[in-house]
């Protein structure tokens, strides 16, 4: 059968069976199996046999609101029901029958396009579901590699925009060579008619998504999907491969992890591999494969290097490497003392003031300040309020926090430069003036003390003006 009688069959939902039959990649197909689908940032286990099968795919569509950032929903519209889609793992030969379901409460129709279908559309033609239907087509794995998968239904890029994205791979023939643990992340930009922060059900923006301007560039779909406890985890001497992918709809990553050198990147998710790699570029709808042995312990941080999507719009994770450390490779800190050439003046971070306080409630002033933190706070004290070990005290179930009010507010009001003890712990640092509004300091206070187990202090706009 040639390839375009294939499609066409496919097309009109006529399943073509082809065990025990060589196709186009010159193997043999044998058998018969249902893929295993992971949600992320997990993958499925490598596949260790040796021939090429015939492969049932079932994907499920669905549209749901859920977390974009705390205190912030949204309406996905998601593959497997999170986003990114469900991680897809075939063979190079293999003949892949797909089953695309679209849920009968969904209100919109979709169909999938993947990147490693050779056929019109990339199956995106013979896969076009309304709620409460099921497409089937086939295809076969021609080409190995690393591959975005994403609905392309009119409007192509508000169904990506929505969260309609994910990874297939296609190993080789022969399989990938073995590491301790591979895991799955996806790079994406959300647009919401509020700004960053901003709470409640937040719709989307196609002026800004038109305009290429998102609030937010997230990996694996929400502020915080790949940190604190759910960071990445490893340990010293390991090797971690990760399949990274970019959904966009609109913006290149510049995909870099801190304090880690690449030891081998596929560029662009294809067969070519360079090695020593300390920043790879993934454009939107592409992939990449990036592989490092872990000599340290430690925290290492995921980012897109255009570094204030990182820590302003969200696009950070977090892989935790337990294990031995080893001081030749890394001495960690050796020396801790105080320069500061300024003459040991406050330093400023000038910022417009805003218009005069204005009353709110408590409850308002909580979600205002989340937006504050995050702009203002998150990078240093982190999104979780637990800070940094011996950099920046944590916020979290603060004895220095909770025991004063009016000594919290001047440390907004001035900036902080002497030893304080936090929950039994010296620090030593500088805390910048912010030069943040009455409004803005009562506002991220009233959230610091509503948020990880703080007293749930009050601030208002008044008692900010009456310490200034």
């Amino acid at each position: 059968m040639t390839k375009f009688s294939f499609a066409a069959a496919a097309a009109l939902g006529v399943v073509v069976v082809t065990l025990g039959c060589s196709n186009q990649t010159g193997q043999e197909v044998t058998g018969e199996e249902v893929a295993v689908l992971v949600a992320p940032p997990s993958v499925p286990p490598p596949i260790t046999r040796n021939h090429a099968t015939r492969v049932v795919v079932n994907l499920e569509t669905e549209e749901h609101v859920g977390r974009l950032a705390d205190g912030v929903q949204y309406t996905f519209w998601t593959f497997g029901g999170q986003v990114p889609g469900n991680f897809i793992r075939i063979r190079e030969g293999d003949e892949v029958e797909f089953h695309l379901n679209n849920r009968p409460d969904s209100r919109m129709p979709h169909n999938i396009d993947l990147h490693a279908v050779t056929g019109p559309g990339g199956g995106a033609v013979s896969s076009f579901t309304p709620p409460g239907r099921s497409s089937v087509f086939s295809f076969k794995a021609l080409n190995p590699g690393l591959y975005v998968y994403h609905c392309a239904t009119a409007p192509v890029g508000m169904h990506i925009a929505n969260g309609m994205y994910g990874l297939i791979l296609v190993e080789p023939v022969g399989g990938l060579s073995p590491v301790d643990r591979e895991y799955y992340v996806m790079q994406g930009e959300f647009y919401t008619r509020g700004a960053y922060g901003a709470g409640g059900l937040q719709p989307f923006s196609m002026e800004k998504a038109i305009a290429e301007n998102p609030d937010y560039v997230l990996f694996n779909g929400a502020v915080g999907a790949l940190t604190g406890d759910n960071s990445l985890q490893a340990n010293v001497g390991e090797t971690v491969r990760l399949f990274v992918g970019n959904g966009g709809p609109n913006l290149i990553s510049s995909f870099h992890v801190i304090g880690e050198i690449f030891d081998r990147v596929n560029h662009e998710a294809g067969t070519a591999v360079t090695e020593n790699v300390q920043t790879t570029l993934i454009p939107a709808g592409g992939a990449t494969i990036v592989e490092f042995s872990l000599e340290s312990p430690g925290t290492f941080l995921i980012v897109d290097h255009s570094i204030f999507r990182t820590f302003n719009k969200g696009a950070l994770g977090m892989l935790a490497v337990e294990g031995p450390a080893d001081s030749t490779i890394y001495s960690g800190r050796l020396l801790d003392e105080i320069y500061i050439p300024e003459g040991g003046a406050i330093q400023e971070i000038p910022q417009e003031q805003g218009p005069a306080p204005t009353a709110m409630t408590a409850q308002e002033r909580v979600e205002a300040g989340s937006r504050v933190y995050s702009q203002n706070c998150a990078a240093c004290h982190q999104p979780n309020g637990l800070g940094l070990a011996n950099a920046f005290p944590p916020l979290a179930e603060s004895d220095y926090l909770n025991a004063n009010k009016n000594r919290a507010i001047d440390v907004l009001l001035n900036g902080l430069s002497e030893e304080i003890v936090v929950n039994g712990e010296t620090y030593d640092g500088v805390m910048p003036l912010l030069r943040l509004s009455d409004d803005d300091i009562a506002n991220v206070l009233t959230y610091v003390y509503a948020t990880w187990g703080n007293s749930g202090a009050v601030v208002t706009a008044r008692e900010v003006a009456r310490r200034r």
